[in-house]
């Protein structure tokens, strides 16, 4: 039996077996008909449907700020939407399966749904990677553009659909930071065997370069820069990096971030699971996906500033701003890795297509727009 079937089929007993037992005489005397008074007759039933459970596994540490805490309002959210009839339940990296293991838990059944970045899981095909964040690509509002009505959450879908899996975008860190550096990055020959953690396509944009560039789950990050086994890494900006505590062994902090310049997160469900909820409970998740997006970046822009301001100014922690140089050969280097990422499978190559279009046009309006405004508000040259 299909483990879909099997669940509808069990939702209609329970939901008979609490219809049974709610039915009542007009008088409200009995739940049996055949022991209501003369001139009474069975009370049309409630309908009520059981409550649920599901099983969340996360690529973050417990209640981490922005990240984990991301999570765990996500299934609060739905619970409070739903009057408490479907509830999640936050297992943080680890507690059930590993960080890197949610997307085959989720696919295979283990676990209903996952909250994590979608680059994660760029071996099961790179085509996942753009909806994170890719090198030169989209900031957030363009992404968000592009998923809601340019027909990325189609192709996600489509893709995500061949692992069993439906996902949304569930939040959205903003641009990101370089990272933080053992030494000065001075020119492209400093990148030269460096070993940072970076994932998705900005490692293999650095890999490119000569970097011998990793991907670790956060948790697991601090250890490996603190022990010597990586030189550098990128996490997210500010406000999670002060939290990681790295300003504790390193001091270099590089500007601006190349590789994810609007970082979505998502939630995503195991299919068979998502289509066996009500219709209303799939709308509610979904809402629920999209206003805890655009929350966590709201809150991300917040907490970065102050943050900051506590690196520097607290901690010794040096800003600095990649050269001309470096930036060049990040740029450089990123175009031959998209287009190898889109030569990868033909969904992928469709994927980038519509990424590369939606880009474009977004471009042209941005530089007019928020570009245009934002260097005559700082007195930059447009």
């Amino acid at each position: 039996m299909k483990r879909r079937d099997f669940l509808t089929g069990a939702a209609v007993t329970a939901g008979a077996a609490a219809t049974l037992a709610l039915a009542g005489c007009d008088n409200g005397q009995s739940t049996a008909a055949a022991d209501c008074e003369p001139g009474t007759s069975p009370a049309a039933p409630a309908i009520v449907t059981g409550k649920r459970q599901l099983k969340m596994v996360t690529t973050w540490q417990k209640n981490f700020p922005g990240l984990g805490t991301s999570a765990e309002r996500v299934a609060k959210r739905i619970e409070e939407a739903t009057d408490g009839q479907l509830s999640v339940k936050v297992y943080a990296a680890g507690e059930l399966v590993p960080a890197f293991e949610c997307f085959d838990a989720v696919s295979t059944g283990t676990a209903d749904c996952y909250n994590g970045a979608e680059y994660y899981w760029q071996g099961k095909s790179v085509g996942f990677t753009f909806f994170t964040a890719v090198p030169f690509g989209m900031t957030a509002n363009e992404l968000t553009a592009w998923m809601y009505h340019g027909g990325g959450q189609e192709l996600w879908d489509e893709l995500s659909g061949q692992f069993n899996l439906k996902g949304f975008l569930s939040a959205n860190t903003g641009v990101q930071m370089g990272g933080w550096f053992n030494k000065r990055i001075e020119s492209l020959e400093d990148l030269k065997g460096l070993k940072i953690r970076m994932p998705g396509l900005g490692g293999e944009v650095l890999r490119q370069l000569g970097a011998a560039a990793v991907s670790l789950p956060g948790p697991d990050i601090y250890q490996a820069l603190q022990s010597g086994a990586i030189d550098a890494t990128e996490w997210v900006g500010p406000w999670n990096d002060l939290a990681q505590g790295f300003y504790k062994v390193t001091k270099y902090y590089y500007w601006p971030g190349f590789h994810e310049p609007g970082a979505a997160l998502a939630t995503v469900f195991n299919k068979d699971v998502w289509e066996s909820l009500t219709p209303s409970q799939r709308a509610i998740a979904e809402q629920v996906c999209r206003t805890e997006h655009d929350y966590t970046l709201a809150e991300f822009n917040h907490n970065n500033s102050t943050a900051l301001d506590t690196l520097t100014k607290n901690h010794g922690v040096i800003l600095e701003k990649f050269s001309d140089e470096v930036f060049g050969g990040f740029r450089d280097a990123s175009k031959t890795v998209l287009e190898q990422a889109s030569q990868e499978s033909e969904i992928a190559g469709r994927i980038y297509a519509s990424f590369r279009q939606n880009l474009e046009n977004s471009i042209r309006w941005t530089r007019i727009s928020e570009e245009a405004y934002v260097n005559m508000r700082t007195g930059s040259a447009g």
